[in-house]
């Protein structure tokens, strides 16, 4: 179906695979396409209720193709703008996919490779891996990936490392953000499958309300306009059947509905 991605399916995890090893799954408009296209497909089927993004081979995603970059350099102004447009809404799709996301690193995860890491809800890296925003070293700058880098790692980080273009190593993408977790590479598909499977506990519509949540108060000062919105935000969610099965089935020693 895809010809840049391959796509595994186990119990209800669904691993979107970058499958293109001899170029370290850099991107060009073919794969970019293809990701929006499964991003889509796998956040309507209801049989998923947790999407991994992998990177096939060594490396996780060397970011741009610069095949790809050397013919966008080429294109006139509205051709550029809907070259560009095309990504920033494929990471835009991924971002708000409506079911938790865990990106499995390693390797480079370099320029929209970090981009892609952290678009994803959860990141979990090999020891070994390597991240930059390395744009600048090509005379351009990481405007698309920039939300979700930002969010995860905050301006003041960004002020250095959107700069420099320098490569930053898994320990210190954890210690900025980038990174949630990491581990050793022997021990990086149990982590996945460790964390995939807290996440599968969990009541899907909740875990969909929460991230609307995180990104509706995020920054936002504490006033009553805040707290207003906070409570009618779980009202609305106690009055789902969700959550009446959920608090039923807890107090009632039983399995929730949602892991049936």
């Amino acid at each position: 179906m895809y010809k840049t991605l391959k796509i595994e399916y186990q119990e209800r995890v669904a691993t979107i695979w970058m499958n293109r090893p001899d170029v370290f799954n850099a991107f060009d408009e073919h794969l970019i396409a293809d990701l929006h296209s499964a991003c889509q497909v796998l956040d309507a089927d209801t049989s998923v209720r947790v999407v991994v993004l992998g990177g096939m081979g060594k490396n996780f995603s060397a970011g741009a193709d610069l095949n790809w970059m050397k013919r966008a350099s080429t294109f006139g102004k509205e051709e550029n703008l809907a070259d560009a447009r095309i990504f920033a809404n494929m990471l835009h799709t991924l971002s708000c996919l409506s079911k938790p996301t865990i990106a499995r690193i390693q390797g480079a995860a370099l320029g929209g490779g970090t981009g892609l890491a952290a678009a994803c809800d959860i990141a979990i890296s090999t020891s070994d891996a390597v991240f930059a925003t390395s744009e600048v070293k090509f005379g351009i700058i990481p405007a698309v990936i920039s939300p979700y880098v930002l969010r995860a790692i905050g301006q003041r980080h960004a002020l250095r490392y959107f700069q420099t273009g320098e490569k930053f190593t898994a320990t210190r993408a954890h210690e900025i953000g980038l990174v949630t977790e990491v581990c050793s590479s022997d021990e990086l598909d149990t982590k996945v499958k460790e964390l995939a499977n807290l996440l599968i506990s969990g009541a899907p519509l909740a875990q969909k309300a929460a991230k609307d949540l995180i990104a509706a108060i995020s920054d936002r000062r504490i006033d009553h306009t805040i707290c207003e919105e906070t409570a009618q935000r779980i009202s609305r969610q106690r009055a789902t059947n969700e959550a009446k099965d959920g608090i039923s089935s807890f107090l009632e020693k039983r399995t929730p509905a949602w892991l049936i």
